[in-house]
């Protein structure tokens, strides 16, 4: 079967791989219909050393089960399903807390234990903790919007709710690229009464604007938080969706927050601690956040999907055959693209 794999920093290559087979009783196997590439794609694509063999790539998908373990009871081949970033099996003491992303006997996709979803089918472990089962295969229509709640969408609605986003909250998104647009899309969700933007593209803060920010501020550094505390009568926002991963972006996201806020966190952090410590214990500031157990939020957002109350998948700005995937890598890198879709 063809696979994306990367060798080092811009060396993304779709090449023939062993296929795809089920190893241990409680495995499915997937087919891929869509798949995506991440933001977080984007860190190893700009800095990853080589990689002797390659690095199998991608972490989200959709697609139709082929065939199970022998130990699968919940999920059978020819269900259409979703696959989160994250496998997990669904009965140990963190996933029945929700936290799937802290499973004991879970893990990542394109982790290196288990080969990326930019492929044209994957294994998966502990199928029936991990996939979610659709009750109808999804049409063109839906695609899209279906394949976000296995990442994007999922972690957007994570940094809101880390960030304790409720009705009447004043409310800032840090970062346009995709997950920074779902978390828009999930502040006004929750209720939130004033969105800020932070971003200076104009094609990704029209379609913030279009999922609900009510403003925008394309300054950086002290002029942006400046900016926020102008637009907030001089105290900063209740709640900060941190969706970069940066330590001038976590550094904003401190300057901003009002005493007694909070900031979600969702964006795979590139430092080692935290920024303004001593100004977030004095403001009572909480900090929260990490790798969002989406498939806990699956059967929230899902209704919300179906009904066309939200369209998170107007995210995905390019379509990509799996020979092109390496074509959407520099696409996002140059920022050209927002969120590049992959049908194999």
């Amino acid at each position: 079967m063809r696979a994306t794999l990367m060798y080092s920093a811009g060396d993304v290559r779709v090449e023939h791989v062993p296929d795809a087979t089920i190893v241990e009783p409680t495995d499915a196997l997937v087919r891929v219909v869509r798949a995506c590439i991440c933001g977080s794609d984007l860190w190893p694509y700009r800095d990853m050393p080589p990689v002797e063999g390659g690095r199998s790539m991608g972490h989200e998908a959709i697609g139709v089960v082929e065939d199970v373990g022998r130990d699968v009871r919940r999920v059978k081949a020819g269900d259409f399903v979703i696959m989160p970033f994250a496998f997990s099996d669904g009965t140990c003491e963190f996933c029945q807390e929700r936290l799937q992303t802290s499973c004991v006997h879970g893990g990542f996709f394109g982790s290196g234990r288990v080969n990326g979803a930019q492929a044209e089918a994957l294994r998966i472990p502990q199928a029936d903790g991990t996939l979610y089962v659709l009750p109808t295969p999804a049409d063109d229509a839906l695609a899209a919007s279906l394949l976000s709640l296995s990442d994007v969408m999922g972690t957007g609605h994570h940094a809101a709710l880390a960030a304790r986003v409720a009705p009447g909250k004043r409310v800032a998104v840090i970062g346009d690229g995709a997950v920074g647009l779902c978390g828009v899309i999930a502040a006004k969700r929750l209720g939130a009464e004033q969105i800020i933007m932070l971003g200076r593209h104009a094609d990704r803060i029209a379609l913030a604007r279009a999922f609900g920010a009510t403003g925008v501020v394309g300054e950086r550094g002290e002029a942006g938080a400046a900016k926020v505390r102008e637009l907030t009568g001089g105290f900063g926002v209740h709640a900060v969706l941190e969706c970069v991963g940066s330590d001038t972006s976590m550094a904003t996201a401190m300057a901003i927050v009002r005493a007694g806020g909070a900031i979600g966190r969702v964006g795979v952090p590139h430092y080692d601690a935290i920024p303004a410590a001593q100004p977030a214990f004095y403001g009572n500031v909480t900090v929260s956040g990490g790798p969002a157990p989406v498939r806990a939020y699956i059967e929230d957002l899902l209704p919300d999907v179906l009904e066309g109350r939200i369209e998170p998948g107007r995210v995905f700005d390019r379509v990509v055959g799996l020979e092109q995937v390496p074509a959407g890598y520099r696409a996002m890198d140059a920022r050209e693209s927002v969120k590049v879709m992959v049908k194999p």
